[in-house]
C-alpha cells in the first residue's frame, strides 16, 4: 500500500498574539507576513495529516471488506488536490473485483458511500475520497468525455437541448468539466437517482 501527499490551503486563524520581539512590531488584530506564512504551513500541515488519516481509515476498512469477501487486491491510496484518492488493483486475472464494480458501477458507488460513513465514524470529519476498483473509473472517465462530445455533437445539429442518462455526482462533474472546455453549457437537472446532466448551446 503505498501513499502520497499534497497539501491543501486553509485560511490561518486570526487575532494572532502582537509580535514585539521580532523586526516588526503590529497593532491589535494585525499580523505579520511572518506569521500569516507559518499560520498557512500550519494549516496545510493539519490539512495534509488528515487526508493521511483519511486514506489509512479507508484503506483499513477495505482491506476488511476483502478479507470478508475472500477477494485478493492491492489498495493504492493517493493525496492530490485536497482529496483522498483510493484505489483497488488486482494482483491477478480473475480476482473477482468486478463483482464489487458491478453494472454500470452500481457497486462501486454504494462501497465509496460505506467507506465514507466509516471514515466519517472514525475522524468525525466529512470525506470526499474517491474510490475506484478495478480501474473501473479511469475507463468510464474516457467514455463520459465520449458521451460529453457526442451529446455536443447533437446540439450543433438540431440546435435542441439533450438530456443524459442519469449518472453519480463525480461523473457529472467530469461531464460538466468536458462540456464547459468545449464551449458549450450544462445544468444537473432531477433528483436522486434520476439527477442527470443537460446540455445546451447556452
Amino acid at each position: 500500500m503505498s501513499a502520497e501527499s499534497t497539501e491543501h490551503d486553509i485560511s490561518p486563524e486570526q487575532g494572532q498574539d502582537d509580535v514585539r520581539d521580532g523586526v516588526l512590531e503590529h497593532g491589535p488584530g494585525e499580523v505579520s507576513e511572518e506569521s500569516e506564512d507559518a499560520g498557512r504551513d500550519a494549516d496545510k500541515r493539519t490539512s495534509a495529516g488528515r487526508l493521511e488519516e483519511e486514506g489509512d481509515v479507508a484503506a483499513d476498512y477495505l482491506e476488511e471488506l476483502l478479507d470478508i469477501a475472500d477477494i485478493d487486491g492491492d489498495i493504492d491510496i493517493e493525496v492530490r488536490n485536497g482529496r483522498t484518492y483510493i484505489s483497488i488493483v488486482a494482483d491477478e486475472e480473475g480476482s473477482g473485483l468486478e463483482n464489487l464494480v458491478g453494472r454500470d458501477g452500481e457497486v462501486l458507488e454504494a462501497l465509496q458511500e460505506l467507506t465514507r460513513l466509516a471514515v466519517l465514524s472514525a475522524t468525525e470529519s466529512r470525506s470526499r475520497l474517491v474510490l475506484d476498483i478495478d480501474g473501473y473509473r479511469a475507463g468510464r472517465a474516457g467514455d463520459l468525455q465520449q458521451i460529453a462530445e457526442d451529446a455536443i455533437a447533437s446540439v450543433k445539429e438540431t440546435g435542441a437541448a439533450v438530456a443524459l442518462a442519469p449518472m453519480s455526482a463525480y461523473e457529472r462533474k467530469i461531464v460538466h468539466d468536458a462540456v464547459a472546455d468545449l464551449g458549450f453549457v450544462s445544468e444537473s437537472e432531477g433528483e436522486g437517482a434520476d439527477r442527470h446532466i443537460v446540455v445546451s448551446a447556452d
